[in-house]
């Protein structure tokens, strides 16, 4: 059987990019052991890959009052209401990570109101997809109650933010026919 191709859009080589894009894609395989293909994937356009890679840092790799694992939740929450198989298969394995439990990503993309997560998580997932499904009808009711629940008008920014982005993240993964690495299936499930 042939492997389907990882994107309907030509990928282009490793060594034929920008240094800066050429070193941050090998110290990646260093860290995980493969690329990702959403890495080659947006090297289609060099500088849309610079971009998004900013911006995914500054949302998922800041201090603040949500875990790397909650971030992850949010990601694969959404992602699974949006319809993104890459999404789900490649941060669901980094779910499965950070929180150390590796049936929590197929519970949270399945149905994450059946899943072992706690209360507060729970809000935090209605309210990302709120924000994912119905932004215009956020309100201040919203915010009290994630304010119940702990979470700070920064953290509240930042469940927005990281919904918003992986919209756009999912919308451009299912548009070039992202395909999930076979690595990322295994990973955190032993």
């Amino acid at each position: 059987m042939t492997q389907k191709p990882i994107s309907r859009f030509p990928v282009p080589e490793i060594a034929d990019l920008p240094e800066d894009l050429r070193e941050m894609i090998l110290s990646v395989q260093e860290k995980v052991g493969f690329v990702p293909n959403v890495f080659l994937v947006l090297a289609h356009r060099p500088d849309e890959l610079r971009a998004f890679m900013a911006y995914h840092d500054a949302l998922m790799l800041r201090d603040g009052g949500l875990t790397a694992a909650e971030r992850e939740m949010i990601v694969v929450a959404t992602s699974s209401d949006n319809r993104c198989q890459y999404c789900v298969v490649a941060h669901g394995a980094v779910l499965r990570i950070r929180a150390k439990q590796s049936t929590i990503a197929d519970q949270v993309a399945i149905n994450y109101r059946e899943a072992d997560i706690t209360p507060r998580q729970m809000a935090m997932l209605e309210f990302a997809l709120k924000v994912s499904n119905e932004a215009d009808a956020v309100n201040e009711k919203d915010f009290a109650t994630l304010h119940g629940h702990g979470f700070s008008d920064d953290d509240i920014w930042d469940i927005a933010g990281i919904t918003a982005f992986f919209g756009m993240s999912n919308r451009m993964a299912n548009f070039t026919a992202m395909r999930p690495n076979d690595e990322f299936y295994v990973m955190g499930r032993r």
